[in-house]
């Protein structure tokens, strides 16, 4: 049996409290949680819909009941098609962040490898995601490579 679940709505609060131990790794990032009271509802209702475009994988935490330990989250986006993705399906991973607690277990490698098979099920032809440098490696070892491609944000 694996250790690898997807996420339930009643796995909302959880699924915000690893995002925000992600958000809080990130140098420079607004590490103010006010935002996840006006979240939590929006969170659990994705999580409720399994035909959505959204999945998040999670293994329960071993010491804690209730808890997770960790937390991979995905998206389906489309792209018009184009050489090598004609279909224009594109899974986009983030959110990959696991209790500092537990880490080190594999816990985020096999919640990623469930998220893969997600995305392929669904007949992505890419899957993009952001790495820090100390991610990187894992991501690497399972197939991600760098890409030239820069981006850009507009916030509102």
């Amino acid at each position: 049996m694996s250790l690898v679940r997807r996420a339930l709505p009643e796995d909302a609060g959880e699924v915000l409290r690893l995002r925000q131990v992600l958000i809080d790794s990130m140098p420079g990032a607004d590490t103010s949680t006010g935002w996840q009271a006006a979240s939590l509802a929006t969170v659990r209702g994705r999580l409720a819909d399994p035909d959505g475009g959204f999945a998040a994988f999670v293994v329960d935490h071993p010491e804690r009941p209730g808890a997770l330990a960790a937390l991979v989250a995905g998206t389906l986006e489309y792209r018009i098609g184009r050489a090598g993705n004609p279909h224009g399906r594109i899974g986009y991973v983030f959110s990959v962040a696991t209790d500092p607690a537990v880490r080190r277990r594999g816990y985020a490698r096999a919640c990623m490898a469930e998220l893969v098979v997600w995305f392929r099920e669904r007949g992505v032809g890419q899957i993009d995601l952001t790495a820090s440098p100390e991610a990187a490696p894992l991501y690497e070892s399972m197939g991600f490579v760098r890409t030239p491609d820069p981006l850009m944000r507009l916030k509102f």
